[in-house]
Parts: C-alpha cells; structure tokens; sequence
C-alpha cells in the first residue's frame, strides 16, 4: 500500500484545513480518554487551547504523555495523522491561539457563535495553552 502522504509538505497540507482532532490523555487509572480539541500544527509542535479549570487539563498536569489524532472528513480520501509526546501548559499565547482558530472552525458571523466567542474575549484569562513537540509522527490510511 502506498503511503499515506507523498511527504511532508501533503502532510502539512492536510493539517492546515479545519479538522478537529482528538486529544487523547490518561486517567489517574492510566485509561486512555479521547476529545475533540481545535489545534494548530506549526510544523514544529501542535498548538491547543483549553479552559484551565477542564478535566483534559488536570489528566495533562498528572501524566503530560498524549496523543493527537487527526482525520480524513467524511467522504475524503481516508487519511490520518497522529502525534505522540508530551504536553506542556502555559498561559502565554493561548488566547491569541483561540482568536486564530475560531473563524477557522465556527463561521463568527453566526450570532450565536459570535456571542460565545465574545464570552470567551471577556474571560481570556481562564484559557492555557496546550504545547506538544511530538517525539514521534505517524500517518496512515
């Protein structure tokens, strides 16, 4: 079978289009627990955001080992990548980061959307950011 990506630069192609990812961490019991999160790869590290006060957040701080899986979308030519290492947490850039994803993922000129996204401006301070430099890529399809 062929190769998921002819390289790096299809690779990266596919990762720039909107796609949600699934953020997988561990539970105290060491249980794998997936969720969809936004995210932004660099081509270096992949970028997220959550609300600190989230459960995602607290399995990060007590085992920082995760995985990000990245799909095809339905009737897309089935592809995924996923991204292995670690996370780091930091308050720096994670609003900037929010404020670059949402007109990519929600269309702000919906009022409802816009309205959350104004909530979200006025209580920037509850968001970090999520950084992983993966320690390994993987691809298939």
């Amino acid at each position: 079978m062929p190769p998921p990506f002819a390289n790096d630069a299809e690779r990266d192609a596919f990762l720039a289009e909107p796609r949600q990812a699934i953020l997988i961490t561990h539970r105290k019991d060491k249980a794998p627990i997936g969720v969809p999160v936004w995210f932004e790869w660099t081509g270096e590290k992949v970028l997220m955001f959550a609300d600190k006060n989230t459960a995602k957040v607290r399995r990060i701080k007590n085992d920082p080992r995760a995985s990000v899986l990245v799909t095809n979308h339905l009737g897309e030519k089935e592809r995924w990548v996923a991204f292995d290492g670690t996370i780091e947490i930091s308050q720096d850039g994670a609003f900037d980061l929010a404020g670059r994803l949402a007109p990519r993922y929600w269309d702000l000129s919906d009022p409802d959307r816009k309205a959350t996204f104004d909530l979200w401006t006025q209580a920037r301070d509850i968001f970090c950011l999520l950084t992983m430099v993966p320690g390994q890529i993987r691809a298939g399809a």
